[in-house]
């Protein structure tokens, strides 16, 4: 029996996703829960499972391509009977397939299968069904023009399309639907298939829906393509730039990136920014950091001077719990723990995910945990759980050479240090000017929530304990 497999909703109730990379071809014969697919969320890239055992019969989604939940993206030939009912192959799949569970409400009719989705996401169980949309038109081919963006084009690095694969079946040109009916534009317009988001979005953009081919299911316009026709130049003015050269790029605005546009923007305009700076000694950190190197309980870890940093600003937030809080407009939350944010710059996009518990964490399991963060992330292998959560965060803006940063909160969270790099300067010490280690910290906090004399407080403390890192014995 021929079976679809849906893209899911992986966590927190997102609505579409990229498809990255295909570990599969068409002929392949797939187990269950064998990773089939990359996909870049909001949040970041995840491995999907395979939910059925069989031949992989098409790829209906190519690489790079982005959809919503809930459209078909694979086709698998499980080799079931036909007249088998679809209670009986879910009660297989759900004995089989550990970490893949059914998503359809219970009062589903026993003909109808239902999508599995991944272990703890799944769509909300309220939502309710759509009945399936008659097929628009016989398939068509797609330009590539209208539905994918050069490489060059693109921040993250190009993938290969997929080979032979064929598109979703059911690909309509908006101009065959137009076509049917009185034949006028406003007929054609009302009756192209499109999401009222992405409706809005070409309005906005100023694209006539009429006038593009579908890639979505059943023909269905995608946002993908209103942004493609948005990029696409004309025809003229192509051959003018194959014979000068490229001058522009356009690069669409999505996934990791996307999230973390609107993130930051809602962050600067609705925290009252404040940032205050500090120039550190460090001297004594760096020979800390050489010292723990070298012991037994650190063999197999990654030692560097964030791990100091890290371990400073968690005592600091210990000694001041305000600084590790959240507001709601109503309320100020107090964190009694610490969920430990690290920013990191990644092909996709900045991400901070965050070590939780933190403050629980011995420095040994510290240094463990962030080498194991820091690791996933540049691999954009993150946990959806990893990238949410976090109370207080550490941007290290050293490691691009450059001094200090003046750091935006990530949203939900009063206070973020930025630390620069860390070089030799001029010193005074006991009077006597030397070559020291020296550092810039710089703390941005909520003014809503963090006072200029708790902010003082908090990164006076961060700095005098990497001055003397004893200090974080006697005040942890």
């Amino acid at each position: 029996m021929l079976r679809e497999f849906r893209l899911p909703d992986v966590g927190e109730g997102l609505t579409e996703a990229e498809i990255v990379k295909w570990h599969v071809a068409p002929g392949d014969s797939v187990k269950i829960n064998q990773t089939i697919v990359e996909i870049e969320t909001a949040k970041a890239v995840v491995e999907l499972p395979c939910p059925y055992e069989g031949t992989v019969s098409g790829l209906m989604v190519g690489e790079g391509q982005t959809v919503d939940v809930g459209t078909p993206i694979i086709s698998i030939e499980d080799g079931e009977a036909g007249d088998a009912s679809a209670a009986g192959r879910e009660a297989l799949a759900d004995d089989m397939v550990p970490g893949v569970r059914n998503a359809a409400p219970e009062a589903a009719p026993a003909k109808e299968e239902r999508q599995p989705v991944l272990v703890g996401y799944g769509v909300k169980t309220s939502a309710t069904r759509r009945r399936p949309r008659k097929q628009a038109a016989p398939a068509v081919s797609v330009p590539p023009a209208a539905v994918s963006v050069p490489p060059s084009a693109v921040s993250a690095p190009p993938v290969a399309p997929v080979a032979a694969a064929p598109v979703a079946p059911a690909i309509a040109a908006a101009g065959a639907v137009g076509a049917q009916g009185n034949g006028s534009a406003t007929s054609a317009r009302a009756r192209v298939l499109a999401k009222p988001p992405v409706r809005k979005l070409a309005k906005d953009l100023g694209v006539d829906l009429a006038t593009l081919t579908g890639t979505g299911p059943q023909g269905s316009i995608t946002r993908a393509d209103v942004e493609a026709a948005v990029a696409a130049p004309a025809p003229a003015a192509t051959a003018v730039r194959r014979e000068a050269g490229v001058r522009e790029e356009r690069i669409p605005v999505r996934g990791v990136r996307k999230a973390t546009a609107q993130a930051m923007v809602a962050s600067a305009f609705s925290a009252p920014h404040v940032t205050e700076w500090l120039q550190v000694d460090v001297t004594e950190t760096m020979e800390a950091v050489r010292r723990l190197r070298t012991l037994p309980e650190f063999a197999e870890v990654k030692v560097s001077p964030l791990l100091l940093v890290a371990k400073a600003l968690i005592t600091a937030v210990k000694r001041h719990p305000m600084v590790n809080a959240t507001w709601t407009g109503e309320e100020i939350v107090v964190k009694h723990y610490v969920n430990l944010g690290i920013a990191a710059a990644t092909d996709r996009g900045l991400i901070v995910p965050n070590v939780k518990d933190a403050d629980a964490m011995s420095l040994p399991e510290l240094a463990r945990a962030l080498g194991e963060l820091t690791e996933r992330a540049r691999a954009g292998k993150c946990r959806p759980a990893e990238l949410s959560g976090g109370t207080i965060t550490i941007t290290n803006v050293g490691v691009f050479g450059v001094d200090a940063g003046t750091p935006i909160l990530n949203p939900g969270e009063v206070a973020i240090l930025a630390i620069g790099q860390i070089r030799d300067m001029p010193w005074v010490v006991d009077g006597q000017l030397a070559v020291r280690k020296v550092t810039t910290l710089a703390l941005s906090f909520d003014h809503r929530v963090v006072d200029g004399e708790l902010g003082s407080y908090v990164l006076r403390d961060v700095g005098a304990m990497l001055e003397d890192p004893l200090r974080m014995l006697a005040w942890s």
